[in-house]
């Protein structure tokens, strides 16, 4: 049964450019499809999560962590009475603004466009659904509804103070409400990636042999989940007793948080969703017990797998990469391939140069990236360094 404060494509606040809409499919449909069938979600399957998209097959990338967090926010939404086909289309959509290399490359390139506004993978996944992608004969981006933009925009909570350029740019275009909470599909997205996310870099740790199973058990929400699968399953091999208890610890996460976002909802008692923008919190929420455990276990990931030395090595290396790529197209915007060179041409300053810049190297994949260098730059032994891992 759907909720009252829910999305409905019917009420709709529409497109920027008007379109008919289909016979078939709602606008959040369309808009899910158009983000599935984008040049930059494509681009995911070869961009770092946490380990170099080819280190291992079974690691993932943003492509499969875009697709497990748009798993866990249908079901979340779902169970909520919320629109899982809005609640899709912005979880699908969440990462599409990374750079190669995962935060790492983001860092690096934040770092280099401090002088030309900074850089912000949010406002950039923005950027690409408003603009970059270029394929539709009366538009540039994809037109998404206003709901999905929205959703990509502020799913993380109100955006306030200074904002990163391209969504101060596009708000100027559409006002995005940038002040409230954003509708309860994009908060559900919002918290399946913490799932998402909590649940398998842990996952990827252990099978990168970076973290020792016994180790985690210092999480109490881990160290219970692998207590009753011992109880429950007390013969069972390593790699089973591995999977059925971050499997429970998985669900621990969705459990907990169906439970705390129905107890919000109760005390907000929203019945429109503009009721649920204007609230002044967040209706879509962690119980405070697994939110302390979970600030334990990003404690914990942050200290054994995002600083592992063999970690920080190759950030230190991937750095250097587009330390030196930035430069190098801004000092030879004529090395850009041919279709960016009309808006190089266009640019009427080097901050607009710049963010042409970085649009190109953020949508870079990890590979395209490393060669790009070596053939620019050199850097062989770097090349192969970080490919054959």
């Amino acid at each position: 049964m759907k909720a009252t404060f829910a999305c409905d494509p019917a009420q709709s606040r529409g497109r920027l450019y008007p379109e008919e809409e289909s016979q078939f499919r709602s606008c959040f449909q369309r808009d899910r499809d158009r983000i599935i069938h984008s040049s930059a979600f494509r681009r995911l399957k070869h961009k770092t999560q946490v380990f170099l998209e080819h280190e291992g097959d079974y690691y993932r990338t943003r492509l499969t962590h875009s697709i497990e967090v748009a798993q866990v926010a249908r079901t979340i939404a779902g169970t909520l009475g919320m629109s899982g086909q809005l609640t899709e289309a912005v979880a699908l959509a969440h990462d599409l603004g990374h750079t190669p290399f995962g935060h790492t490359g983001e860092d690096a390139l934040d770092a280099l466009m401090q002088p030309y506004g900074g850089f912000d993978h949010n406002a950039q996944a923005l950027r690409i659904v408003t603009s970059l992608e270029r394929h539709y004969a009366e538009f540039d981006g994809l037109n998404l509804t206003w709901e999905t933009l929205e959703g990509i925009a502020k799913h993380n909570g109100p955006v306030t103070g200074e904002l990163p350029v391209a969504l101060a740019e596009y708000n100027a275009v559409q006002d995005l409400e940038l002040h409230t909470h954003a509708s309860a599909e994009a908060q559900i997205a919002a918290l399946a990636d913490d799932i998402a996310y909590n649940n398998h870099d842990l996952h990827d740790a252990i099978r990168a042999k970076l973290i020792d199973e016994e180790e985690i058990l210092v999480v109490p929400m881990i160290a219970r989940s692998y207590a009753a699968v011992d109880q429950a399953y007390p013969n069972l091999d390593m790699k089973r007793r591995r999977h059925e208890a971050l499997r429970r610890v998985f669900g621990v996460m969705v459990e907990d948080v169906l439970a705390a976002s129905r107890a919000a909802i109760a005390e907000v008692d929203p019945k429109t969703a503009t009721d649920v923008r204007m609230a002044g919190r967040q209706i879509i929420r962690f119980s405070d017990e697994i939110w302390e455990e979970l600030k334990q276990l990003r404690g914990f990931l942050f200290r054994k797998v995002y600083r592992a030395p063999s970690v920080v090595k190759m950030r230190e290396e991937v750095t250097t990469i587009i330390d030196e790529l930035f430069p190098l197209f801004m000092d030879h915007p004529d090395y850009l391939p041919s279709e960016w060179r009309e808006d190089v041409a266009e640019a009427a300053d080097e901050r607009t140069l710049a963010r042409i810049v970085a649009d190109y190297i953020a949508g870079m994949t990890d590979r395209f990236a490393i060669e790009t260098h070596s053939r620019f730059i050199g850097g062989t032994d770097t090349r192969s360094r970080l490919l054959s891992k």
